[in-house]
């Protein structure tokens, strides 16, 4: 796993066969093939090493904390510092997703399960009566799918924002956007 998230931190990763993987990691290619079929297998396995990240394991308990304005700030939070301690490994598969299988088949997965923890949040926010008149609970996580979106992370880190400004602007307009006052 170390060699594959080296060589998506250079942006060599999909141009590198499994052969090179194997090289890189200092193991032959049939030791390589023993635990990982494909490339798809490898992106799989770099997966799995997201959940056991302690930032996305606190995000899960986040979004239903008992104050459902702490929820919002802290999942926005929490959601800023995962992209950011992720990025050198997550820019490359983002940037080839529309090309590359197996890219794409992590981002999906990526999506699918931040959607599930979202519509945790955005059923707390709902049922807590904390959302603005007028905003739905699905209103609420189509927003939140925005707030937190890896792309608007990036989006906001290349205009020159700082992690923190990023993540305090977010946060002031999710505020501003979902919950009454």
């Amino acid at each position: 796993m170390a060699a594959v998230r080296e060589l998506l931190s250079e942006g060599s990763f999909h141009e590198t066969a499994v052969e090179q993987v194997a090289e890189r990691a200092g193991v032959s290619r049939a030791t390589l093939y023993q635990h990982f079929r494909s490339r798809l297998d490898l992106i799989d396995a770099i997966c799995e090493t997201f959940d056991a990240n302690p930032v996305l394991q606190r995000l899960r308990q986040t979004v239903v904390l008992p104050d459902p304005d702490a929820a919002l700030h802290d999942t926005i939070e929490l959601s800023m510092q995962f992209w950011a301690i992720e990025d050198s490994v997550l820019a490359p598969l983002y940037g080839v997703e529309a090309i590359d299988p197996a890219a794409r088949d992590l981002v999906e997965r990526q999506r699918a399960d931040r959607r599930s923890e979202l519509q945790r949040l955005a059923h707390h926010l709902h049922a807590k009566k904390h959302l603005r008149t007028g905003v739905s609970e699905r209103r609420a996580l189509d927003l939140l799918m925005v707030f937190t979106s890896y792309e608007t992370f990036r989006e906001l880190r290349f205009s020159g924002l700082t992690d923190a400004q990023l993540t305090k602007t977010l946060q002031e307009t999710a505020r501003a956007a979902l919950l009454t006052h």
